[in-house]
C-alpha cells in the first residue's frame, strides 16, 4: 500500500498515519520476532505468577487487549497498576518473578518512569514496549521491544496503538512457543491493509449529530472498545463510554434507546453469543446500533474483513474505525489532528 507523506485538506495526518499500520506492524514482526523468541524462553523459564501492565491512554487499551490474550492463552493473570501509587503514595511493589510489561508512545512521563523503577526495585522483569527508541524508558527496561510505529505527527494515536497491540500478540505466541499464533502474527500487516481499506464512514455518519454513545466490547474486545471511544472523545467532542456487553446491561441499560447510539465490537470466540444478546435487546429498545455483527434485526453491519481470528478482529475494527472517524470530526467542524487542551507527548506524575 503506498500512503502519502503529507496531509491534504481533505486527508488529516491522522488517517495517514492510521493507513500506515499494515506496514509498520511488518517493520515491527520482521525486527523483533528474534527478541520476543528469546524472551519467550526467558519466561518459560521465570514462570511468573502474574503479569503487572503499566500505561496510560491508547497504551492503556493494548494493555487491556494484552490482558485478556495472556490470561485466556497462558491462564496468567493479568493486573494493571496505578503509576501513582509509586509516584505520589510512595508505596513499594513487591512484584519479585513478575513480569512487568510497561507500555508507552513516548516513553518519558515521570509517573512511568518512577512505577518501572520500582518494580524492577521489587524483583519483576521489566520489559518496555516503547516507541521512541531514544526514550528514558526504553534504556530502563530490561528488555526493550521497539514497537517501530515510526512517527506519529497527529496527537490522536493511530499505528503506536495497534503496534504496541502487535507486540502483545507476539508476547503471546512467543511465551506459549505457539506454532498458529506466530502464523496469526505474520498475517496481521495484510488484515490491517485490508482493514483500513474499508468504509466505515456512511455508517459512522450518524454520529455527526449526537451528543453521546456506547462502546461495546467484550474480552479481546473492550481494549479496542475503550480506544475507540477515547477517539471519539479526542476528535469530535463526543462524549463516549466503552462498556463490556455484559456489564453494560445492568446501570447503563436505563440509558438505551431512541436517539443513543451503540457502536459494538464481536469476534468470533465464546464472547460472540451473549454480545449478540446484548445487541438484540438494545434494538428493541429503539437503539442506533452499528456493529461488527450480521444478522441481527435492527443493527446496521459494519463492513469487516472476512474471517478473522478472534485475536484480530478488534485490532481490523480499530484501524477501519481510524480511517473514518476524522471525517465525522470535520463534519462537525473539529481538526481531528489538533484535539483542543491536547498535546502529543503528556507527562503526568
Amino acid at each position: 500500500m503506498v500512503v502519502a507523506k503529507t496531509a491534504s485538506p481533505t486527508v488529516p495526518l491522522m488517517a495517514l498515519e492510521a493507513a500506515e499500520s499494515g506496514a509498520a506492524a511488518a517493520r515491527q514482526i520482521a525486527r523483533t520476532a528474534p527478541l520476543f523468541r528469546d524472551l519467550g524462553v526467558r519466561l518459560r523459564a521465570l514462570k511468573p505468577k502474574v503479569v503487572v501492565t503499566c500505561a496510560r491512554g491508547s497504551s492503556d487499551h493494548a494493555a487491556a487487549y494484552g490482558k485478556y490474550l495472556i490470561e485466556t492463552r497462558l491462564g496468567v493473570p493479568v493486573a494493571s497498576v496505578g503509576p501513582s501509587v509509586v509516584s505520589l503514595y510512595n508505596a513499594p511493589l513487591a512484584v519479585d518473578g513478575a513480569l512487568f510489561v510497561a507500555v508507552s508512545q513516548s516513553g518519558r512521563s515521570p509517573d512511568l518512569l518512577r512505577l518501572a523503577e520500582a518494580a524492577k526495585a521489587g524483583g519483576a522483569l521489566v520489559v518496555g514496549f516503547v516507541n521512541d527508541e531514544t526514550s528514558p524508558l526504553a534504556a530502563l527496561a530490561d528488555v526493550f521491544i521497539p514497537l517501530c510505529a515510526g512517527p506519529e505527527r497527529s496527537v490522536a494515536a493511530t499505528k503506536s496503538y495497534l503496534t504496541a497491540c502487535v507486540a502483545f500478540l507476539q508476547l503471546g505466541a512467543h511465551w506459549r512457543e505457539d506454532a498458529g499464533l506466530v502464523d496469526t502474527v505474520a498475517q496481521v500487516p495484510g488484515w490491517l491493509d485490508q482493514a483500513v481499506a474499508l468504509d466505515w464512514y456512511p455508517a459512522l455518519r450518524r454520529l455527526e449529530l449526537a451528543t453521546g454513545l456506547y462502546v461495546l466490547g467484550r474480552g479481546i474486545g473492550s481494549g479496542a472498545a475503550a480506544e475507540i471511544a477515547l477517539k471519539c472523545k479526542e476528535t469530535c467532542r463526543l462524549h463516549a463510554e466503552a462498556f463490556s456487553a455484559a456489564e453494560v446491561v445492568h446501570g447503563p441499560f436505563a440509558l438505551v434507546g431512541p436517539g443513543f447510539p451503540i457502536l459494538a465490537l464481536t469476534q468470533d470466540d465464546a464472547t460472540a453469543a451473549v454480545t449478540r444478546d446484548t445487541l438484540a435487546r438494545a434494538a428493541a429498545l429503539g437503539a442506533p446500533i452499528l456493529a461488527t455483527e450480521i444478522g441481527i434485526d435492527g443493527v446496521e453491519a459494519l463492513p469487516v474483513v472476512a474471517g478473522l481470528p478472534a485475536e484480530v478482529g478488534p485490532l481490523a475494527a480499530v484501524a477501519s474505525f481510524y480511517r473514518a472517524i476524522h471525517r465525522v470530526a470535520r463534519a462537525r467542524g473539529l481538526d481531528p489532528d489538533v484535539p483542543p487542551n491536547l498535546r502529543k507527548v503528556t507527562e503526568t506524575v
